[in-house]
């Protein structure tokens, strides 16, 4: 399924009601979209089955569950082979600190968010990263406070 041409008005509607509060239910959501409960779970089900909806999680609150500190971790290698690209994915992968992480262009290789309780966390973080894979740098960016969390606007 291709993102624009074969979701429609319904479609978006249903994406984004679940993006805000994926605990409503069926009736609720059908009820919203002007549908009534089967068609819309058929909808809800293709798009799972294609993957548009990947997942259906709660969000939680980092400082009430004791994670209140972000770091934005910039990451530079100087190498770039499979076998070193598959041992740092494992590590990605395997460390629950790492929340979110990206490839990226320009002249940072990797970003990686990093949640932790405190800095003695991330410095305990931050080793196990630089011993686990060879880089040539990392920067850390301390989030001072997070101005927005937004689903995606489909």
């Amino acid at each position: 399924m291709s993102a624009d041409k074969d979701i429609d008005r319904l479609d978006r509607e249903i994406l984004r009601l679940l993006s805000v509060d994926a605990s409503l239910s069926l009736a609720d959501i059908a009820a919203k979209v002007g549908l009534t409960p089967t068609p819309c779970w058929k909808r809800i089900r293709r798009m799972e089955q294609d993957g548009i909806i990947r997942r259906r999680v709660a969000v939680l609150d980092p400082d009430k569950v004791g994670l209140p500190v972000s770091v934005f971790v910039a990451v530079e290698t100087a190498d770039h082979s499979s076998d070193w690209l598959a041992r740092f994915a494992t590590v990605i992968e395997n460390t629950p600190e790492i929340v979110d992480a990206w490839r990226m262009s320009g002249d940072v290789d990797y970003l990686l968010h990093v949640v932790v309780p405190d800095i003695a966390a991330y410095d305990q973080f931050y080793r196990k990263l630089i011993a686990a894979v060879p880089l040539r740098n990392v920067s850390s960016r301390f989030s001072m406070e997070r101005m927005k969390a937004a689903p995606l606007p489909v």
